[in-house]
């Protein structure tokens, strides 16, 4: 039985940090367990542009100038990319990505795409400068029942894009099905994927146990069982194409227990305990190291983090709560048991 774990500071890459208040905590919390996160430009102001994500490194790093920890920044694809400004992303240092919400799937997600198509002019711009695309994967069509919508994008846009443009490096977010693991495992090398800690954890029925429970609720949401076996087989499967990202989306309890909740799971406190105890559950702990802090790493051909991080085999107890300007947050598994404990080295 493996009791500590030395590995390379971890990198996340898929978190939400959002602003204001809420900022300084929830950057803290990631920071304490990651090296590296691609930071989500959702705000109510998205980041549009080079200036603005510059702008909002600045604020990320203030909060967390204690620790050694580099914000990845993304820029929320918007039909006003033009070349110049693609020019100016790929000679960012700070900028690492374009993330692309189909409008109206998730928070803050109105600024985003009708059509997949309307973007292709930009793709070919990114593809030829080699800047990533960042996808969250489904389709915004009300039509379409929502367990279904993760499915339905693979098939009907982004197989074709990926035939359009075969050397634009894409990344699709927050695996939940397993049509996406095997869209992602038959694809070619520029193909990859996050995977999040409840899509490990949870199948649908999470959502209704005892009654409707909104700390449960997530886009993409949970799928059924057959789908998170196929999402855990992937992660633990040692292929490269599957790396940890959060989507660590931190909501007050207040908005999540209300007549609309809304979606996202807040994981960044406890993320690699808990990455660490589903991986030994499934006796796979050994897997851990490259899933974290290796594979994400060279697919966005960033050097492996120096800095290092022990995970330590001993009870450790997930808060109930977070306070958090001014209100509360519900962390993934409030009050719940885990057996692992990490700390900087």
């Amino acid at each position: 039985m493996i009791n500590e774990l030395i590995i390379p500071k971890p990198d996340d890459m898929h978190l939400h940090l959002r602003e204001g208040g809420m900022l300084k905590i929830v950057s803290q919390h990631s920071a304490s367990q990651f090296g590296r996160a691609i930071i989500m430009p959702n705000l109510k102001k998205p980041i549009t542009n080079t200036s603005l994500a510059h702008s909002y490194y600045d604020e990320i790093k203030k909060h967390t100038k204690s620790y050694q920890f580099k914000p990845l920044m993304t820029i929320y694809f918007n039909e006003g990319l033009a070349l110049e400004e693609l020019k100016k992303i790929e000679a960012s240092s700070k900028i690492i990505g374009i993330k692309l919400y189909p409008k109206g799937v998730t928070t803050n997600s109105n600024k985003g795409l009708d059509s997949l198509q309307s973007g292709y002019n930009i793709f070919e711009m990114m593809e030829e400068l080699d800047i990533p695309l960042l996808i969250h994967g489904e389709v915004n069509d009300t039509n379409v029942d929502i367990f279904d919508r993760e499915k339905i994008f693979i098939e009907k846009h982004l197989i074709r894009a990926h035939k359009e443009f075969p050397k634009l490096r894409i990344v699709l977010e927050h695996i939940s099905t397993k049509d996406a693991t095997e869209f992602v495992k038959e694809s070619s090398n520029k193909i990859a994927a996050t995977i999040t800690p409840q899509h490990l954890l949870y199948n649908r029925n999470e959502l209704f146990l005892g009654g409707l429970r909104p700390h449960a609720f997530c886009l993409p949401v949970l799928k059924r069982e057959e789908h998170r076996l196929a999402v855990l087989d992937a992660a633990i499967s040692g292929n490269p194409k599957f790396f940890l990202g959060t989507d660590s989306a931190p909501h007050k309890r207040s908005e999540k227990e209300s007549s609309c909740g809304c979606a996202g799971i807040y994981s960044a406190l406890n993320a690699m305990e808990i990455y660490a105890e589903i991986f030994d559950r499934n006796n796979a702990i050994e897997k851990l190291e490259n899933f974290c802090s290796k594979f994400g790493a060279d697919f966005y051909k960033l050097n492996q983090s120096k800095e290092k991080l022990k995970l330590t085999r001993s009870k450790n107890k997930v808060p109930t709560v977070i306070k958090i300007d001014n209100g509360d947050v519900v962390p993934l598994m409030a009050g719940q048991d885990i057996s692992w404990n990490c700390s900087n080295i």
